[in-house]
């Protein structure tokens, strides 16, 4: 499974791969993403060096799921875009208020993965992925 982490240099982006290492899953490719300002940084995951790649340039269609973990005016500018090709998980508020995508806490309401259309909102997801 292809994976991509926006706002990957970050704080949540940091937990994020932390729980995805943690949970080995079988990811394939891991695409870090990030503003300009850090690509081209290095973060380890799973003992490999993996490079920073700038957001802005990114083509989303190389992936599966898609973290943001960037605030939500990156999630505004970009989730749409990741959606046309990926499982979006947005840890943002920017679709906290939105009836289309489901708030989901998986030890509260789990059933509604079965419904998600391109963008979940949730914060423990993550545990989900195993």
């Amino acid at each position: 499974m292809n994976v991509a982490i926006v706002g990957a240099t970050g704080n949540v982006g940091r937990k994020i791969l932390e729980v995805l290492e943690k949970k080995e899953l079988a990811i394939d490719n891991l695409y870090l993403l990030a503003s300009s300002r850090s690509a081209g940084s290095k973060i380890n995951f799973n003992g490999k060096e993996h490079e920073v790649i700038d957001l802005e340039t990114f083509d989303f269609s190389k992936v599966k799921i898609t973290f943001f973990a960037a605030g939500g005016k990156i999630s505004e500018n970009f989730a749409e875009i990741a959606a046309k090709h990926s499982l979006v998980i947005d840890n943002s508020s920017f679709y906290r208020m939105d009836p289309d995508v489901p708030l989901i806490v998986p030890q509260v309401n789990s059933e509604h993965l079965n419904n998600i259309k391109k963008i979940l909102l949730q914060i423990q997801i993550v545990q989900l992925l195993n």
